[in-house]
């Protein structure tokens, strides 16, 4: 099989940039080779992160403003792809093929009309490329009857398994995600489910905590000068959410602008200070994923992989640490895997996946009734 020069691009639920993966593919699982080539995170304009984050609340998404983002990140997709190939020392003709999993900005994966959202017009980015794009990743999942994330859950068994360690690979974005790996040929099976919030609560706190002069907690400074609340805590982690077993995903629907705005009054009731906030708001990430994978998994993970945003919140990933010992926790980074590069390293490799005609998805991990081939085909 010829290799294949792949580019993936996604917009995660932080909505702080677009991540660009150049992956050079060849040959097929549970044969894949994979070689990343190139990775950036081109960081959004300030008035397009605020229109992505409004298209996200009922109040302020309406259609003529959503018409609008799908053209607006299309351009955006675009221009990043490009500046990517640029210093790669790349041009188009370089490249076979872009998978763009967009801009999630609404996911409700629930009867009667289950369902999800990405912007990003896939028509504008291959205009701009000259490239094939496969976009539209989930709603194939969906039509199977599957949730249609974590769609990452097949990349990571395909590079992140190992012969003999329990791993648990945790994506932590604006919606944390994990995967359990179990080592090949044990009677456990591989699957994933959302955890819940991940940076999403994070970063809305600490931009109204410094009045907008921050867009997510720098350097978690501001949960490490903060206390927590056990209480109020406690009372957060008694959201239905966490005790819906898997499968199960969310976004900023459940975990958003809206739960922070009731949060911060909870707060404010019991005379807690903004950093307190934050901080709570942080442990409510770290002790909802520790309290996953006891619920939920079938045996604890030898080692936990991290990677998203995520990673760079030292009090977050000491928090992690402490919550998750006696598992070895990690960067995807000491994988090979850049932690910002991951997903959309794994959306080329999905993009690879359905150009050659091969299922996607991984059924244990999002519920559908079978493996299908995902995505849509908008020819250069």
């Amino acid at each position: 099989m010829l290799p294949m020069l792949v580019i993936g691009v996604i917009s995660g639920t932080s909505a702080d940039g677009t991540d660009v993966a150049v992956v050079d593919l060849t040959g097929a699982p549970p044969h894949l080779r994979w070689r990343l080539v190139h990775a950036t995170t081109v960081p959004h304009p300030p008035d397009l992160r605020a229109a992505i984050l409004d298209a996200m609340t009922p109040e302020k998404g309406t259609v003529d403003r959503l018409c609008e983002l799908n053209v607006w990140l299309g351009e955006q997709f675009a221009e990043a792809v490009l500046m990517a190939l640029r210093e790669a020392g790349l041009q188009p003709r370089d490249v076979d093929l872009i998978g763009s999993h967009g801009q999630t900005v609404w996911h409700h994966p629930h009867p009667p009309y289950p369902g999800t959202l990405q912007l990003g017009e896939p028509a504008i980015l291959a205009e701009r490329t000259g490239l094939p794009v496969i976009s539209n990743f989930r709603a194939r999942d969906i039509a199977a009857g599957g949730q249609g994330a974590p769609l990452v859950a097949y990349v990571d068994v395909l590079l992140l398994t190992h012969d003999r360690h329990v791993r648990a690979a945790q994506n932590i974005g604006g919606i944390a995600n994990v995967t359990f790996l179990p080592p090949r040929g044990t009677q456990w099976h591989p699957f994933a489910f959302d955890t819940g919030p991940g940076n999403a609560l994070i970063d809305e706190a600490a931009y109204r905590a410094t009045h907008g002069k921050w867009a997510y907690d720098q350097e978690g400074e501001l949960a490490r000068l903060g206390r927590v609340d056990e209480a109020l805590l406690a009372t957060w982690l008694s959201h239905p959410f966490f005790r819906q077993p898997p499968p199960k995903s969310t976004g900023r629907e459940v975990f958003g602008r809206s739960f922070v705005e009731q949060a911060w009054r909870q707060g404010k009731a019991k005379g807690l200070s903004p950093a307190d906030i934050v901080a709570t708001l942080t442990a409510l990430t770290a002790h909802s994923i520790a309290q996953a994978y006891r619920q939920f998994l079938p045996v604890f993970p030898d080692e936990v992989i991290i990677s998203g945003g995520g990673v760079h919140n030292p009090t977050l990933m000491a928090m992690l640490r402490d919550f998750l010992a006696p598992a070895h926790v990690l960067s995807s980074d000491d994988l090979g895997i850049p932690a910002d590069a991951k997903e959309a390293l794994a959306f080329a490799v999905l993009a690879y996946e359905t150009w050659h005609q091969r299922p996607g998805n991984l059924p244990s991990a999002t519920g559908a009734n079978r493996a299908v081939i995902l995505g849509d085909i908008t020819p250069a």
